[in-house]
């Protein structure tokens, strides 16, 4: 994952937007790969038609998105999951950063989320006392995409992952240890775990995120 791993920030700041320009770059490889987009203030993309799902998060500006002549205007912390065989196309109000991820169509996709339609992650899960509550937005064999709920006081204990991992703080704030330093994350920012990397989640606060695992 061409992202520095152990320390917060904000995929907008890594890829800003360019004054009438497009300007896209991948993040991630693979069969479901990961891309990151700013678009100038102005500025389109055509509509394209796609044999995969991609599900599309709005990092930064405002995002407006056609589909089958329908239009969705998403805004920060909304996504939207193109659907396939129809063209999609974008374009940008205002200077404008989302991040795109392919799903193929063999991919398993939560029932909770609709092609065509914007949601917010974050409202995917509900909060729980003394509890964390999880869900699989989509899966395969070779990545996993997961929204979680901590509840104040609740956390995950020191452990590694098999492979790259991308956090999406979506509400709250909590603290992320890596590799023995603690990391304030708040909504509206990222962090990456590199492969086997130690680290540990701990949210004094209610705290709700989105981890992108990939294990290619």
């Amino acid at each position: 994952m061409e992202l520095e791993a152990g320390k917060a920030f904000r995929l907008e700041e890594t890829n800003p937007a360019v004054a009438g320009c497009t300007v896209s770059q991948q993040i991630a490889g693979g069969r479901n790969s990961l891309w990151i987009f700013s678009l100038g203030k102005g500025t389109d993309i055509s509509g394209e038609l796609y044999p995969y799902h991609k599900l599309l998060l709005v990092q930064d500006g405002q995002l407006k998105v056609r589909a089958d002549r329908a239009e969705t205007v998403l805004e920060p912390g909304q996504c939207f999951l193109a659907p396939t065989d129809v063209p999609v196309g974008m374009e940008a109000p205002t200077d404008t950063v989302y991040t795109e991820l392919e799903i193929q169509k063999e991919d398993i996709m939560n029932n909770a989320v609709e092609a065509g339609k914007a949601f917010r992650l974050a409202d995917l899960v509900p909060y729980q006392e003394g509890r964390i509550v999880n869900m699989d937005v989509v899966h395969n064999d070779k990545m996993k995409f997961v929204v979680m709920a901590f509840a104040a006081g609740t956390g995950l204990s020191e452990h590694a992952a098999p492979g790259d991992a991308l956090i999406f703080a979506l509400e709250g704030e909590g603290i992320i240890g890596y590799e023995g330093q603690a990391h304030t994350l708040k909504a509206g920012e990222q962090f990456r775990f590199a492969k086997n990397g130690l680290h540990w989640v701990k949210a004094e606060k209610p705290f709700k995120m989105g981890l992108l695992l990939t294990l290619e």
